[in-house]
């Protein structure tokens, strides 16, 4: 896996998913994304907006700030 921060917050809500058995398809439909959309943003291809991302946390029930640890800055 690569090391971007697009990767970095993709592996961290794949990792959400995988501990609250929740799937892309779901994950999808809680952010209007087909299941595709979602697969892109989780291989890190494709960004999430900080609006997704904090729906995601929402749905997940945990901080925004769990979804982009480690995810460099600037």
């Amino acid at each position: 896996m690569n090391n971007t921060p697009n990767a970095t917050a993709g592996a961290n809500v794949r990792a959400e998913l995988a501990r609250r058995a929740i799937s892309q398809a779901s994950l999808g439909e809680a952010l209007g994304l087909s299941q595709a959309s979602v697969s892109l943003r989780l291989n890190g291809k494709v960004a999430f907006s900080i609006d997704e991302l904090a729906r995601a946390a929402g749905l997940f029930g945990v901080s925004l700030e769990t979804l982009v640890a480690g995810v460099a800055v600037g």
